[in-house]
């Protein structure tokens, strides 16, 4: 027993010493090459040898068996010699490939040939950057400040180069900061923060912020702080229309505005994974929907193109936000007046309608409700569907989870089958929709689906990708879906 103990724990400190190592080439990669590497979807940048290890673990779940720090260590060792341009790298999905293919190639040869459009493009980013001001510094405008930080890389891409709030006290700066730094929900800032009180700046792991304190976004010169054409990300929800959002377009700097909340009108909603095709270059305000229509628009889609959905109803448990009131006081709002802290309060949610708006095909056939409860974040969509062709527990399930992990959709949709899942667990998730297998209820064309989501960090996420459509960084991804789909069937076939 003794020696077993010895054996396992020997075996846990090489693989931890492994991950350690693995830590200074994922940064270098990302810093010098702004390259971004990834384990099916999970980002490995700036995270610590048990995340690296946590990751590792995750693959289990892809391909049946955990990934192997033994594979993949040198694939990065070669990488980092390669002199790549940027792009996203799936290590896990490439190291399939690699072996599905047998002894055909050296690592260095096959990776070579299989990342030949960026090979020796080190510092060759094509990508133009495109400033970026958030209009706005609340919940949703730090998580996105925090992301944009994150994904800074060298420069290149999305820089956010100031925010933009109404000034509140004599220390509005250091309160401001302070709120970046530390969050009661998504825990402190993954780094350091300084304030330049003078200069009315805010610097994040040396990403300087300008705070620009205005009550009317006409009268804004962000040129006069060498902002240029500017993607402005309003997420204060006080203008939803054309015309409210088009007052941003006044001021000098400003090339497009994103809406973090649901449009109105003729402006379009954007789900990113769904409609984000949908972007022109002469859309000049987009957008980006609901944190809800962003939950359950991609497990529609996927449910709709296999099964098809007569009608349905959706259900959100919602956490409660802002908007509400902490003890009762006056609303304008039917029940939100009373105590968001004490009571389950029932209200209104546009999200199925909104659903539509991405999802033509289901127009007219989706009606819903939401419950805010006191919590303050993650909620949960109950998808109540009546199908045109039945299907029971097991193949939806077992249906959702593949499009969780091989389809276009993998980014968007996560699944669950763990028996002691509550809503804290999904607190941070990059998905914007987890689905609880479990919870799963089907008799042939009755199917209901319980769907998690963090409408706080899961949104803001998708908030980023539908930034990088607008902007045009996206960078691009390797090794490509076809070729995913190849391994993956190649090494089931060596199974």
């Amino acid at each position: 027993m003794l020696q077993t103990t010895d054996a396992c724990l020997e075996a846990w400190t090489v693989r931890e010493s492994l991950a350690e190592a693995m830590i200074p080439l994922i940064g270098r990669l990302y810093r010098e090459n702004n390259v971004v590497t990834s384990i099916h979807g999970r980002s490995l940048i700036s995270k610590s040898a048990i995340d690296i290890l946590k990751a590792h673990r995750f693959a289990r779940r892809v391909s049946t068996q955990e990934l192997r720090l033994e594979e993949t260590a040198p694939l990065l060792t070669a990488l980092a010699k390669l002199e790549l341009g940027s792009a996203a790298i799936d290590i896990a999905l490439l190291n399939q490939k690699f072996k599905a293919q047998g002894s055909h190639a050296s690592l260095d040869d096959f990776l070579r040939a299989e990342l030949a459009g960026i090979v020796g493009k080190r510092g060759g980013d094509y990508r133009a950057s495109t400033d970026v001001v958030l209009y706005g510094f609340g919940r949703i405008g730090r998580l996105l400040a925090r992301l944009l930080v994150e994904e800074a890389g060298g420069g290149h891409g999305l820089r956010l180069r100031a925010i933009v709030v109404r000034r509140s006290s004599d220390n509005d700066l250091s309160k401001r900061a302070s709120l970046l730094r530390r969050d009661s929900v998504h825990g402190s800032f993954n780094g350091t923060i300084r304030i330049d009180e003078a200069a009315n700046t805010i610097t994040a792991n040396g990403v300087q912020i300008q705070v620009i304190y205005s009550n009317d976004p006409a009268t804004i010169d962000y040129t006069a702080y060498g902002i240029h054409k500017a993607l402005v990300v309003d997420n204060t929800g006080r203008w939803r229309d054309v015309e409210g959002l088009s007052r941003h377009l006044q001021s000098k700097g400003v090339a497009r505005v994103l809406l973090t909340a649901p449009g109105e009108g003729d402006l379009k909603n954007i789900v990113y994974g769904i409609n984000h095709g949908t972007i022109e270059d002469t859309d000049q305000i987009v957008s980006a929907a609901s944190c809800t229509t962003n939950a359950i628009t991609p497990v529609l889609k996927a449910i709709n193109n296999k099964f098809g959905v007569v009608h349905g109803h959706v259900e959100t448990v919602h956490s409660f936000t802002n908007d509400q009131n902490l003890i009762d006081n006056f609303h304008k709002a039917d029940r939100r007046g009373r105590s968001a802290a004490l009571n389950m309060v029932i209200t209104e949610t546009g999200a199925a309608q909104a659903a539509t708006k991405a999802l033509p095909e289901l127009r007219g056939k989706l009606t819903g409700s939401s419950i805010r409860v006191p919590t303050p974040d993650v909620s949960l969509a109950i998808l109540n569907l009546t199908l045109e062709n039945g299907t029971s527990k097991g193949e939806i399930n077992s249906y959702l989870r593949e499009m969780s992990l091989h389809s276009d959709l993998r980014q968007q949709i996560d699944y669950s089958d763990s028996p002691e899942v509550v809503s804290a667990d999904f607190v941070g998730s990059r998905r914007t929709g987890i689905v609880d297998g479990l919870a799963t209820i089907s008799d042939e064309k009755n199917l209901v689906v319980y769907v998690w989501y963090d409408n706080e960090f899961g949104y803001s996420c998708q908030v980023i990708r539908v930034m990088e459509e607008m902007a045009g960084v996206n960078r691009p991804s390797f090794p490509s879906s076809d070729v995913v789909e190849e391994a993956l069937s190649l090494l089931a076939a060596l199974a």
